[in-house]
């Protein structure tokens, strides 16, 4: 099945992109085809059933989203198809979640079979009517875009900062992705890593 790429953090402002707000949860994806529905599913690195510890996932994936998301793959005639939602609670924070809240997924990004992941504006066309990532700026990424994350005062952001995507690229047909995170988020996670650079680094 097929994994999500790992995002730059090196900004770049020569390309036109799409800003989605980066929700503070965990990577899930579940894979689709038309005769099994939504049957497989895993993290970012391994796969899980229900009884994994993200195996609460599952059932809010089927029952949030597989009716609404049928119609668009078959709109589509997809033969197979890998959605990829955040896991998250009110407390989750860099991965780390607790057992006993509620938690929720949302949508924020597809890739059907043979067409790699989608580009921003094709996802927000088909997807965009549903429960997803929230885009909050389009355009070039400029001093203000920038400034408006790092100090948190872009409308509508939560709290880690943005996601920005543009087209892919022609040579690679790899999607073109960059984030941006907020300065309050960022000392969050130093105070939460206590020093340790290396965990820092791998969570940043």
């Amino acid at each position: 099945m097929k994994s999500y790429p790992s995002i730059s953090k090196e900004t770049r402002q020569d390309l036109y992109v799409y800003a989605f707000d980066k929700l503070d949860g965990s990577n899930i994806r579940a894979e689709w085809n038309p005769k099994k529905g939504f049957y497989k599913f895993g993290t970012r690195t391994q796969l899980i059933d229900s009884n994994s510890q993200f195996g609460k996932a599952i059932p809010l994936i089927k029952e949030k989203y597989e009716s609404d998301l049928l119609d668009i793959f078959k709109d589509h005639k997809w033969e197979s198809v890998v959605c990829f939602f955040e896991f998250f609670g009110p407390s989750s924070f860099a991965g780390s979640h607790k057992q006993d809240e509620q938690q929720t997924v949302i949508l924020f990004d597809a890739a059907p079979y043979k067409h790699g992941l989608l580009e921003p504006q094709d996802f927000i066309k088909y997807f965009g009517h549903l429960d997803t990532a929230k885009l909050l700026y389009e355009g070039y990424v400029d001093t203000n875009l920038f400034d408006q994350v790092k100090q948190s005062t872009l409308p509508d952001m939560t709290f880690e900062g943005v996601v920005c995507k543009s087209a892919n690229d022609k040579n690679t047909k790899a999607p073109i992705m960059f984030k941006i995170k907020s300065k309050a988020w960022l000392n969050k996670l130093k105070e939460y890593c206590n020093g340790d650079e290396s965990l820092f680094q791998r969570l940043v």
